[in-house]
């Protein structure tokens, strides 16, 4: 038992669980989150609901913010109060999904106040949120990210260190969106052709899931692209952010992206033709509509 209290904003289908598994290790956490409903989970778990984001950040060690985007952040960071209830010296913990620009700015303004910051965006889901093994990609100074080992090994079993500046931690976190939103896209067009010219798609998926042509994201997805109205694990316009978080990052870089800029295009269009809350899967359905 830790006893560290833990501020965490954010309880929603990640964050809550993640919160929860910081309360089982043995965190004192006072979570936050617009919907009050949502600190139900924590409250069963021992932990504490706070009325604001303020409120959840006073008397802190760390503060955990698992919200939407960098903007939402600069909100709950500045707008709300949250860090300036937050103790000097206190971590102030990014692991929602930002471009890596977007979380160095942040960084450089929380640090200015005397807390300190930590870019840890996490991988591996809902699933992994529930089950605590979240792949988390840790960029802080190296005393920094120690401090936070135990806090972070409650959410994720894969913990690395990947730097010790702010935004490393957002490009790592793009370069694995960049490979899924690709390795997705590549899985919807090989299906999609198959279907075109007559062959089973199920039985495409069969052989290439035994072969060299095998992705995580075609076994994965592969199936629920062939069901109609497969459950929503992660929907589309998950990956239009995503993707479009990736292509802040190789601008920001100079670095080319063209296949996630392709990939991109196709989220986008699967968007616009209605799917954007289906399962992320249902991007098959925009090949057909496409002109040779």
């Amino acid at each position: 038992m830790t006893g560290q209290r833990i501020g965490f904003v954010g309880l929603g289908s990640m964050g809550g669980p993640m919160a929860v598994n910081l309360a089982r290790a043995g965190f004192a956490v006072v979570g936050y989150d617009r919907r009050a409903e949502a600190a139900a989970p924590l409250l069963a778990e021992g932990g504490r609901a706070a009325s604001s984001a303020a409120e959840a950040a006073a008397g802190a060690e760390a503060l955990v913010l698992m919200v939407v985007n960098a903007a939402q952040a600069e909100t709950v960071l500045f707008a709300d109060g949250a860090l300036e209830a937050l103790p000097a010296g206190a971590s102030v913990i990014l692991m929602a999904p930002c471009p890596p620009g977007a979380a160095a700015a942040l960084a450089a303004r929380v640090e200015a106040t005397g807390r300190r910051f930590v870019d840890a965006p996490v991988s591996g889901g809902v699933a992994g949120a529930k089950a605590g093994t979240l792949t988390i990609m840790a960029a802080a100074p190296v005393d920094l990210f120690e401090r936070n080992r135990a806090l972070l090994l409650a959410m994720g079993s894969r913990l690395r260190h990947v730097g010790e500046t702010a935004g490393q931690g957002a490009t790592v976190k793009a370069i694995n969106q960049l490979l899924c939103g690709v390795h997705l896209a590549a899985a919807g067009e090989a299906l999609a052709l198959a279907k075109s010219v007559g062959v089973d798609p199920a039985v495409v998926l069969d052989i290439m899931s035994g072969s060299a042509a095998m992705s995580w994201m075609l076994t994965d997805r592969g199936p629920r692209m062939i069901r109609d109205n497969p459950e929503v694990t992660s929907a589309v316009d998950i990956f239009v952010k995503d993707l479009g978080i990736v292509l802040a990052a190789g601008q920001d870089a100079g670095a080319a992206t063209p296949l996630a800029a392709t990939a991109h295009r196709l989220f986008v269009a699967s968007s616009e033709a209605g799917h954007g809350l289906e399962d992320d899967s249902q991007v098959v359905h925009v090949f057909p509509t496409l002109k040779a």
